[in-house]
């Protein structure tokens, strides 16, 4: 008999679980009190609930931990990255950085990715499996308790496409956002896609109010085709109409991801470009040095070049800002701990 996930049961889904199996509709609070705000990770640490009913739910039900498996941290900034497993041991990576106005997590939504952008560590190793609303949810319960702060700001930016994994995702954000739960403002979360069209639509429709960051990195379909294979599929005309009705429907301003590689799409010409796309429309341009991944000869751009990209934005209204780089003394960008770590059992 497979298990229950029990910990991506929103608070309705649980009390008609606990119902169900013949336990009165209170009980149903206090466990989902115990998984998410007290975090435990054994039934048996629920000391206000009964024994029968405790060892009933040992027997049909699981709770999903993060479990770590690496922890570094930056000499620099104190940014921390994680190496967490699951239950079949697959590993994520997730990032934890301290900004002044509190503390942001990085998460990860899959084992791997499909997407395969030429320039992520991540899609070199391929694609596992979805994350569970849970195991999404775990990252943050386990880096709470590790570090004993509260996490108030989240990016689904870490391994895997957030889109790619639609129905975990938008359950995990009813539960991340439940005030009974760990309680984090939609307002105070970015969802990162590559841009997969239809699920930008359907997540508008949704109505919940997350920020939405496309990865564009390119000006042009030639460009963008090179080292973004979903471009074929989406190319920028339809994933800007995309982002523009998400803006128009949630009243919340499109972050563009642009990573900046040096002699790649980092010329005045592509400013000009990316400039004349995007004017006119609710938008933030972030521009970020790339990072330097095994198996590429990718470069981050040089300085003076960031500082030109970003004048000739300036000069058609556009705002953008270059991304600080953080955690870079323990390659900050997730998969590459995913891929040492394989490596280093014997892995491909």
């Amino acid at each position: 008999m497979s298990l229950t996930d029990i910990k991506s049961f929103d608070n309705k889904e649980l009390s008609q679980f606990i119902v169900e199996k013949g336990y009165p509709r209170f009980r149903a609070d206090q466990i989902y009190d115990w998984l998410h705000l007290k975090m435990v990770t054994s039934f048996s640490q629920m000391s206000n609930l009964p024994k029968n009913l405790i060892d009933n739910l040992s027997s049909i039900c699981y709770i999903s931990v993060a479990n770590i498996e690496k922890k570094l941290v930056s000499q620099y900034d104190n940014t921390i990255k994680y190496l967490f497993s699951f239950a079949d041991k697959e590993c994520v990576e997730a990032v934890v950085m301290d900004y002044h106005h509190g503390y942001s997590m990085c998460i990860s939504t899959q084992v791997g990715c499909k997407m395969g952008c030429t320039f992520c560590a991540t899609g070199r190793g391929g694609f596992v499996r979805n994350l569970t609303a849970s195991e999404i949810l775990s990252q943050i319960h386990t880096a709470q308790k590790d570090l004993g702060v509260r996490i108030s700001n989240l990016v689904l930016m870490g391994m895997g496409e957030p889109l790619d994994n639609f129905e975990n995702v938008v359950k995990f954000l009813r539960l991340v956002t439940f005030e009974q739960g760990l309680n984090i403002g939609a307002r105070h979360i970015t969802i990162s896609t590559c841009g997969i069209v239809p699920k930008i639509y359907e997540l508008a429709d949704l109505q919940i109010p997350v920020n939405l960051a496309l990865s564009l990195h390119a000006p042009t379909d030639e460009m963008r085709i090179k080292t973004m294979p979903i471009n074929k599929k989406y190319p920028i005309e339809e994933v800007l109409k995309a982002c523009r009705y998400y803006a128009d429907n949630t009243g919340r301003r499109i972050t563009y991801e642009y990573a900046m590689i040096n002699g790649v799409n980092d010329s005045d010409e592509c400013a000009e470009k990316l400039a004349n796309l995007l004017k006119g429309t609710l938008c933030h341009v972030n521009l970020i040095p790339v990072n330097r991944v095994e198996g590429t000869n990718y470069n981050p751009s040089k300085d003076k070049r960031l500082t030109s990209f970003v004048r000739v934005l300036s000069k058609y209204n556009v705002n953008s800002t270059v991304r600080r780089t953080l955690g870079s003394d323990i390659n900050a960008s997730c998969g590459q701990l995913r891929g040492k770590n394989i490596k280093d059992k014997g892995g491909v």
